[in-house]
């Protein structure tokens, strides 16, 4: 019988050594400026302890200053994006970000309600800081029909939440009217990013279905806020896909994202983006 060569005898040891990550799969737009978008979610995710893997739903032409373009992929190979990652990946959870349009909603839900995806975290984008649409009004909702019932957590912003609960948000009596509000879509808990925009700056609100809680933390004083939401949820849906418990997820989520900001970095000539690994510069 013929031997097998050392070096596949070789490789296939080094297999069944190899380390294994959980994975987190983000479907979401591209940035080039590398700060939010899926190149954000990845470095997000890494960050926090997992694999991630991406699927691309839109190109953005940006940087720190503004979305100049913006180019939705055909729906045929977001199709295939998404086919090809689960069909080789064990994927732990799943964070959706720009997701353009109504077509591209609807396709993104029916596939991860075929895949009974867990741990899917929403992140509705909506609009970019220069006031670029980045949800068709026609696809807000079918976002909320189609994709919201099968999330574990949604994520808006305060603008994001009053346009999807319709209720004007001043504080945090209003925010908790529109985290029951979006709630009641089906989803299973609601995080109100609320930036410096609620009662105390720096608080967010999170509401599971059985009480409210507000997440205070230091409110930093920074320009550099580039991709901010896409990482807060990204890191959540890291720490779901290695088991943490969601109150635990958003707890140090939240930690991470102020650190993230305290050490964002001044690069571009616009909103320079957080600094996803800041602790790396902690260990030289």
């Amino acid at each position: 019988m013929e031997s097998r060569p050392a070096s596949m005898t070789g490789v296939k040891e080094d297999r069944q050594r190899g380390r294994t990550m959980k994975q987190a799969l983000t479907i979401a737009g591209s940035d080039p400026s590398g700060g939010a978008g899926i190149q954000g979610d990845l470095k997000a995710m890494h960050a926090n302890g997992v694999f991630a893997l991406s699927v691309i739903t839109s190109i953005t032409a940006q940087n720190s200053r503004a979305v100049v373009q913006t180019y939705d992929l055909p729906l045929s190979i977001i199709d295939a994006q998404i086919e090809a990652i689960f069909d080789d990946f064990d994927i732990s959870a799943v964070k959706t970000g720009m997701l353009s349009s109504s077509k591209i909603v609807e396709l993104v839900s029916d596939k991860l309600q075929s895949r009974r995806t867990k741990n899917l975290v929403v992140d509705p984008v909506m609009v970019s800081k220069n006031g670029v649409d980045l949800l068709h009004p026609d696809a807000v909702e079918t976002m909320k029909t189609k994709l919201f019932p099968l999330a574990r957590l949604v994520t808006p912003n305060v603008y994001e939440a009053q346009r999807l609960s319709e209720v004007r948000i001043r504080g945090i009596a209003q925010a908790q009217v529109a985290a029951r509000a979006i709630y009641q879509l089906g989803c299973q808990a609601v995080l109100i990013k609320g930036g410096h925009l609620l009662d105390e700056r720096g608080c967010d609100l999170l509401f599971d279905g059985k009480g409210f809680f507000p997440l205070y933390g230091e409110f930093i004083e920074t320009p550099n806020t580039h991709g901010t939401g896409c990482t807060y949820a990204s890191a959540i849906a890291a720490l779901l896909a290695k088991g943490a418990d969601l109150h635990g997820a958003v707890r140090s989520a939240k930690s991470y994202m102020t650190e993230a900001i305290r050490n964002a970095l001044s690069i571009g000539h616009g909103h320079g983006p957080t600094h996803h690994f800041y602790f790396l510069d902690e260990r030289r």
